[in-house]
């Protein structure tokens, strides 16, 4: 099955985590004399996912941005408005662009091999792992593994776990009408029954737009559900009730505040690893930082645990958000409001992003329901 019982670094998984971090070694040309072994269930074919953040810059995978918007909207019931973020732009790239993009280049690689088959376990054995794919199992030896399958951690009495899951489409309709210059980032007018709810809509041309339905809830929604609510949320808030839907995608995201820890030799990367922030979601930009981290500890010749930590202060303002929404202490429509309303976007980017001073941070804060923040806060002591 293997070409080699050898390797110096191993990828299990190649979602965006390992391919962010496989493409960085790449480009930078280090790591030609060194044997990589990419592991994953299957050949990514699929158009199965799509990426939505925002960059101040052009960033690595840049050239595969599918389409870039300088405004955007928040809307609620409490507060709407139309955002320009300059000097970020809010970016959109496509599972299938980011899998042909980044394959095209990896299979130009001599040292690195690709293989296909399911991972059904990954077993500490001394200072390396027992990896097990199918009916086939390997010792990982000396390589540096970057491990990105997530595995929900031992629950313990603090911890806390919801989902971010969400169905989209990528509906044509006959006539235009979609604005393609102007997104929906966040639409909470939808019901709030379930719980954290919203909408977003990205308009690719003004007859097409990826138009999806997002929940921050413990349990999932069956099919129909998710379904009925697109179509409800596409009549009643666009008076769109004609269109062919040409892709569809759905996806499960855990939003948590479980410790990760790794096994052997190597690391964890990408939602395995906590790069997907507890209180939001957003996953792409912690997985582009992460990685150039990685790569820069690696070319340096340094250990991999002398990569800095995020401040824990950031650790504590998810958590708190976290126990917030679990225990719907507060409904989350209402904070995503005052959040937008009282601080300008940018700002909330920022915050969002783990980017702003502690200053700044106690005056977005100030910003928000002081009372059941307060008891949230207490409770992460």
């Amino acid at each position: 099955m293997l070409k080699s019982t050898k390797y110096d670094f191993i990828f299990l998984g190649a979602g965006c985590a390992s391919l962010s971090l496989l493409m960085r070694m790449i480009q930078r040309g280090k790591f030609g004399d060194k044997k990589i072994l990419l592991i994953d269930k299957e050949p990514k074919i699929n158009n199965d996912r799509t990426w939505c953040f925002w960059e101040k810059s052009n960033g690595f995978f840049e050239d595969i941005v599918y389409k870039k918007w300088d405004t955007v909207s928040f809307l609620s019931d409490d507060y709407s408005s139309a955002m320009n973020i300059a000097p970020y732009q809010y970016k959109m790239i496509r599972g299938i662009d980011f899998y042909d993009h980044c394959f095209s280049e990896i299979n130009k690689q001599a040292n690195v091999e690709v293989t296909y088959g399911h991972i059904h376990s990954i077993i500490k054995k001394g200072e390396s792992l027992l990896v097990g794919i199918d009916d086939f199992e390997f010792n990982t030896g000396d390589a540096i593994v970057f491990n990105s399958i997530y595995e929900p951690a031992t629950v313990s009495n603090n911890s806390i776990k919801l989902l971010q899951h969400f169905k989209g489409w990528i509906i044509r309709t006959a006539k235009p009408v979609f604005d393609p210059q102007k997104a929906i980032m966040m639409d909470f007018r939808v019901h709030q029954s379930y719980g954290t709810t919203f909408a977003y809509v990205l308009p690719l041309t003004e007859n097409t737009a990826l138009v999806e339905y997002t929940l921050f809830t413990k349990d999932l929604l069956t099919a129909d559900q998710y379904r009925d609510e697109l179509k409800d949320y596409l009549h009643q808030f666009h008076e769109i009730n004609s269109y062919v839907i040409e892709e569809e995608e759905f996806g499960v995201i855990p939003m948590t505040n479980e410790k990760f820890t790794f096994k052997a030799k190597g690391w964890q990367i990408g939602t395995a690893g906590g790069q997907t922030k507890a209180s939001s979601g957003y996953t792409f930009q912690f997985i582009q930082k992460q990685s150039e981290q990685i790569l820069n500890q690696l070319i340096a010749g340094k250990s991999l645990s002398l990569i800095p930590a995020t401040a824990k202060r950031f650790s504590f303002y998810d958590n708190t958000l976290l126990h917030i929404l679990y225990h719907n202490k507060l409904p989350g429509d209402k904070i995503f409001a005052q959040l937008f309303k009282k601080n300008k976007p940018q700002q909330v980017l920022r915050f969002l992003d783990n980017e702003t001073s502690l200053k700044e941070e106690l005056k977005i804060i100030s910003t928000l329901p002081t009372l059941p923040f307060l008891k949230a806060a207490l409770r992460q002591f």
